[in-house]
Parts: structure tokens; C-alpha cells; sequence
């Protein structure tokens, strides 16, 4: 897909040229292009700057804004909504204070009409009941960098575009303290922009044809622009202390400590005999990209040495995101200790793509079936967690040959819709419901209902990541399908064909998937051997006494049938 926004506003003035974040001698592609004659090309007639104070451009050339700041809210409710909205809400949302508010939302649109209208027309589409802008001819900065974080393969230029444009301060100077429910929306659009900019700004320092001195402006400026951050401030010492600049790595987090105080994070290594000190595998990770049957790319994932294991995707996945993160990060690089761990991201999330037309167990199969394919493997282990079981336990019965031995962490064998009552049913349902109108928003409730079920005991920081993590992973629409399809799975009568040898690993309280199910697994995999976790979570996390159990037995078992 391409992407025709003009990436880099000519009169950028955020609080640096993106020329004074990189070394002298090794310019940027994006800095050039700030520097081109103002004569470029542009696809879209209107153009709609957010990034910092919002500014217009009508066939390239330069509008003043109105100087009104409720017109100028206006404008970029609707262009970063991109549908239509009611005049009444509208009028609430904006202009309720006012004497007349249709009156008042009258004058901001003739206003609007009148900046945005080119050779004749205007993409301001108003009618007696409602008004939308429409987006088609309309470049607006947000959209490129949601794109571009969105997208699995972003070239380096457009991350550097997108850093540029969000060092400014999103939606600037468009405060409207007495409009108590527009000011939500714009904390939320905010909160939502923050996290992405980290997420970009993290993926320049780490693509490898950035100069580490490029890399370690980019982090310096997110923790300029974010004092109070913990991944800033923890992304740059990682850095530093890489390069083997002790001192300022050390100054960085005597900083962070000073500046957090009782709420800064340990970032020392953790020292067992599981996960080692020594974290540098986490920078050898490789991500590729292959083809489904039906032309879904699919993104894989590759990181330390030895035998091959394979991890099945499960709900929610993000190949970058969860291999730093609190959640997945102590698996993971426990994992790759001793193996070349392969691990992927199902389509519809993470870095694979989202505008997929099948989300069901049969493509879940045929994406475990292509990475694999695509590695050229040839007996290796299987390790599967929650859904992604299911999907191991059918691999394993197609491909006896293939698959060496099987490893089942909090898994079942039959979805929500079979194996649950009809009180849960419906829960689930009305779960389904909230997803599909709440998971986009900034406020986590909606996402909190997983994270609570998926690791009951967890500290807050690590709950706030996982609900964040939930938003950046897959769409409001995708949620609702990896939901429903889940709801369906069924191998129950696959278990006793199962050759394998086998491992089930399951959370005695586990309050998403219960423990029932993993027993039903144990007995009717033949052969197989179940392992209870004194734990309360789906999600066994590294601080839980459990995951130290759960890691020996699965090192264990992978020493005698890798």
C-alpha cells in the first residue's frame, strides 16, 4: 500500500529541525525534503496539520487559520473522526455554552467551508441533520502516522517522518476547558498519539541502517518530550549500555530514579537459572514476512540459537511490542536461551496484516502452516498458549511428522459457544457487545475486562500495559472476530490422536480458560503429562513464584524430546 500524504511539512517549526537531531554528516532523507523548493507535487488538494498548532495547505499553498479556536476544534474532530456526526451532538459538544449552538455551529461551518473549498468544491459536507468532512481528497498528518505504526514494514524515512511530526505537541492550542466531553476526546487522542510516538520512535533506534549517534538522538528527544516516561528513559540506557557507554547509561538512570522516585522501575537484570543477565539476545531478533494461501503476509520473528521451537500465536500478539514488553518479555527470552525461538503474529494483529478476509480457525492453521513452511524446518517443537493450543493440537495431528514434541499452556480444547454455560455464553456475548463499541477508545475499561481475567494478580503498571498493548495490537473490528472465532473452536476429537509427547501446563486459578479444560487435555492426549501452576493467571508473568516452575518443567521436558 501506498501512502501519498506529504510526509514532511516544508515549515516545520516543532522544538527541533528534524537536521538538528541527526549527525552532520549523514543528513536524512526527511531533512532533504524539508529543504526541496516549495514547488512538490502534491496528490491531495487540502492538506490538515494536527501535529502541534493546526494548520491548513489548499493546493499547496499555505492558509491562515481562523482565529477562532472552536472552529479550529472543529475542523480536526472532523477530519481525525473521518465520518459523520449529528448537528445536536455537535452543537453539545462544542458549543453548548453558547446562547444559540446551532447558530454558532452555522458559523463555524461557513467559516470551514469557505478555508477548505478548492477549485470549487469543498470536501465540508453538510446537510439539515448532520456533517461530515469528507476525507478523500484530504491528507491529514494523523492518518500517515497511524499508518505508518500500523504498518508491519514501515520504510526508515517514513518512521523518521513520523517521528518529526510527532515531536510536536498533538493538538495544540485547541483546549476547550469548558466543553467538559470534547476535552475527553482530546486527552484520549492525545494519550493515544503519546503511546504511539514512543512505539516510533523506539522502531527508527532499532533499524539497523540508523546510525547508532541518529538512534540515541531520536531516544534523548522522547525523553525530552516525555520526562516522566518510563520507556524513554529505559530505551536509552538499553542503548547506551549496548554501546558500551557506561557512564551515560548510568547518568540516564540515576536521572530516572531521581525524577520517579518511589514510582521508577528496577531495571537491573534479574539473575536465575532461567533467564540470564545477559538480555543482548533481545537485538539479534530477526522479523521477516511471508504469504498465506490467500495472500495474507504474515509476520515471523526469529531470536537466539540451537534447535528450533515454534510458538503458535494466541490473543494478542505483537512481534516487537511484546518481546520488550513486562508481560511476554521473561518467556520469551527465557525460551531463546537454549533454542531459535519462532514465533509469529497471527493475521488481523500485530504487525501481519489487518485487513484480512478471513479470521477463523482454518486460517489460524494455514498461518501456523506457511511460517513454518517458510522456514524450511524439520522436526521441531511445538509450543502453544490459550487458542493458540487448539491450533498446535490440530498442527500436530496433520503433521505427526513433523512435530517432535508439544507443549499446551492454559489451553482447551473447545471454544466459549461449546463448552461453556449458558449464563457465560452470555457474558461473553455482552463482552462482544463492549468490544465492538469501546475497544478503540482511550478509556481501558473495555480492554481492562481481559487484562483483569487474563492476570487477576498483577501489579498496576503491568495491567495499564497490557490494556494499552491491547489497543496498539488489533482493531475494534478484529477483536470482535478473533472473539467470535475463538468462541467456535472445537478439537476434542483430535486429543486421542495426538502422537507427540506431550506437556500441559496449566494455572490453578486461572480465571479466563479454567482449569478443567487443561485436565480435560492431560487425559485425553495419550501419554500426556499435566503440570498444575499455583497461580491465579492466564498470563503467567516473570514475577509470579509460578513462572519459575512453569519455565524448569518446560526446559525439562524440551531436554528429552527436542
Amino acid at each position: 500500500m501506498t501512502y501519498a500524504f506529504p510526509h514532511t511539512p516544508r515549515h516545520y517549526d516543532g522544538p527541533r529541525q528534524l537536521w538538528d537531531l541527526t549527525p552532520d554528516h549523514a543528513t536524512p532523507p526527511a531533512a532533504q525534503t524539508c529543504r526541496k523548493d516549495v514547488s512538490m507535487h502534491y496528490q491531495y488538494p487540502v492538506e490538515i496539520s494536527v501535529l502541534g498548532e493546526v494548520k491548513l495547505r489548499r493546493g499547496g499553498v499555505d492558509i491562515p487559520p481562523t482565529s477562532s479556536r472552536k472552529t479550529r476544534a472543529l475542523l480536526a474532530y472532523l477530519a481525525m473522526t473521518g465520518r459523520a456526526h449529528r448537528r445536536e451532538h455537535l452543537c453539545e459538544l462544542f458549543f453548548d455554552t453558547t446562547n444559540d449552538p446551532r447558530g454558532a455551529l452555522r458559523w463555524s461551518l461557513s467559516k470551514l467551508r469557505a478555508l477548505l473549498r478548492h477549485n470549487g468544491s469543498s470536501p465540508l459536507m453538510a446537510n439539515r441533520d448532520s456533517v461530515e468532512l469528507d476525507m478523500t481528497g484530504v491528507a491529514l498528518d494523523v492518518n500517515f502516522v497511524r499508518a505508518t505504526h500500523h504498518r508491519p514494514d514501515p520504510s526508515t524515512d517514513d518512521l523518521r517522518r513520523a517521528a518529526n511530526l510527532l515531536s510536536q505537541r498533538p493538538l495544540a492550542s485547541l483546549d476547550l476547558p469548558r466543553s467538559e466531553d470534547f476535552q475527553a476526546w482530546l486527552f484520549g487522542e492525545r494519550e493515544e498519539l503519546q503511546s504511539i510516538r514512543g512505539s516510533i520512535i523506539n522502531r527508527l533506534a532499532s533499524t539497523t541502517d540508523v546510525a547508532d549517534a541518529e538512534a540515541i538522538k531520536w531516544l534523548r528527544l522522547w525523553c525530552g518530550l516525555e520526562p516522566f516516561s518510563h520507556d524513554g528513559p529505559h530505551a536509552l540506557w538499553q542503548k547506551l549500555s549496548t554501546l558500551g557507554r557506561k557512564d551515560e547509561a548510568s547518568a540516564v538512570r540515576v536521572r530516572y530514579m531521581a525524577l520517579m522516585g518511589p514510582d521508577a522501575r528496577d531495571w537491573r537484570p534479574v539473575n536465575d537459572p532461567i533467564q540470564p543477565a545477559d538480555t543482548s539476545c533481545r537485538h539479534r531478533q530477526t522479523i521477516g514476512f511471508c504469504k498465506a494461501e490467500d495472500g495474507v503476509r504474515i509476520a515471523y520473528a526469529k531470536v537466539g540459537s540451537g534447535p528450533p521451537l515454534v510458538k503458535t500465536a494466541n490473543w494478542l500478539n505483537h512481534l516487537e511490542l511484546d518481546w520488550q514488553s513486562p508481560i511476554w518479555g521473561d518467556t520469551f527470552r527465557a525460551l531463546a536461551t537454549d533454542h531459535t525461538f519462532i514465533r509469529y503474529d497471527e493475521r488481523g494483529n500485530g504487525l501481519s496484516d489487518w485487513d484480512v478476509p478471513d479470521i477463523s480457525f482454518d486460517a489460524f492453521l494455514h498461518d501456523l502452516e506457511t511460517v513454518v513452511d517458510s522456514q524450511s524446518l524439520g522436526r521441531f517443537p511445538l509450543l502453544g498458549m490459550s487458542q493458540g493450543c487448539a491450533v498446535s493440537i490440530e498442527y500436530a495431528v496433520r503433521h505427526p511428522e513433523r512435530v517432535s514434541a508439544l507443549i499446551l499452556i492454559g489451553g482447551y480444547a473447545s471454544g466459549w459457544r461449546i463448552a461453556m454455560s449458558a449464563e457465560e455464553r452470555e457474558q461473553r456475548e455482552a463482552v462482544l457487545t463492549l468490544t465492538r463499541h469501546g475497544w478503540g477508545t482511550a478509556n481501558p475499561a473495555y480492554r481492562h475486562i481481559f487484562s483483569q481475567t487474563f492476570m487477576p494478580d498483577a501489579d498496576a503498571d503491568s495491567l495499564a500495559w497490557f490494556d494499552d498493548f491491547q489497543r496498539q495490537t488489533t482493531s475494534p473490528e478484529n477483536a470482535v472476530r478473533f472473539q467470535e472465532a475463538f468462541g467456535s473452536i472445537d478439537v476434542r476429537h483430535l486429543l486421542p490422536h495426538v502422537k507427540a509427547p506431550t506437556l500441559v501446563l496449566h494455572a490453578r486459578g486461572d480465571q479466563r480458560i479454567p482449569l478443567d479444560h487443561g485436565r480435560e487435555l492431560a487425559a485425553s492426549i495419550p501419554n500426556a503429562r499435566l503440570v498444575t501452576l499455583e497461580s491465579n493467571s492466564h498470563i503467567i508473568l516473570g514475577t509470579d513464584p509460578a513462572w519459575q516452575t512453569c519455565m524448569s518443567e518446560i526446559r525439562q521436558f524440551l531436554r528429552e524430546h527436542s
